[in-house]
């Protein structure tokens, strides 16, 4: 973890370019040292792994940007859960993760790859446990989501704190039981990029005049 740490602030942190653009889109990384790769990005930080340390996730909140704080206090609540990754290090602007290896649902949907009932069901049964521990789902979207082996996983529990509804997994839900999966019941294919964003910010504005 040590070496790790110092990896952290010295290559990833000095040198690494995030900029957050809009508050309601994923922010944009400009830069990235060798050897440290991206592995995603979100609407308030990027996530990064070194080679060398392949299971760890770091992730790095955009210079501005809230809720790092926010962050670790949902992880300390969820403790250990086969569905989400956990928090091994707080440090200033940046998160140490446990990284977990799988395809995003709206990755699968680009990539022709099935996502199972079962994944779907996981999510259900992590977002309730998640509901025990006194926390709020929040912000459970196609990008925020993975499968791995058929299961489902959740990558970003940020917004776990916030206490106001949020209604986006349930409503992905109704679309993948009525549309996604009477489809890919008989023909799995991929859906391109532009069409995928194109719905994304669709349901976005859709969400905004709604409420």
């Amino acid at each position: 973890m040590q070496e790790l740490l110092e990896q952290i602030t010295g290559e990833l942190l000095a040198k690494v370019l995030i900029e957050s653009v809009d508050p309601q889109e994923p922010v944009k990384v400009r830069a990235v040292p060798k050897p440290w790769k991206l592995l995603g990005t979100g609407n308030y930080a990027a996530v990064f792994y070194h080679p060398e340390a392949a299971d760890y996730a770091v992730k790095v909140y955009a210079p501005g940007r809230p809720g790092l704080e926010e962050e670790a206090e949902v992880y300390r609540r969820l403790g250990r859960h086969p569905a989400f990754s956990e928090c091994y290090y707080t440090g200033a602007g940046f998160l140490i993760l446990k990284r977990l290896k799988g395809v995003t649902f709206y990755d699968s949907m680009k990539k022709g790859v099935l996502i199972t009932g079962q994944a779907v069901q996981d999510i259900d049964y992590a977002l309730e446990y998640a509901r025990s521990r006194g926390l709020h789902p929040h912000d459970v979207h196609a990008k925020n989501v993975m499968i791995q082996n058929g299961r489902g996983l959740i990558v970003d529990i940020s917004d776990f704190l916030k206490e106001e509804d949020c209604s986006m997994w349930e409503d992905y839900k109704k679309a993948y039981y009525h549309l996604y999966r009477p489809v890919a019941s008989r023909w799995m294919f991929p859906v391109p990029g532009m069409i995928l964003e194109a719905v994304r910010k669709g349901y976005r504005l859709w969400r905004r005049r709604k409420q």
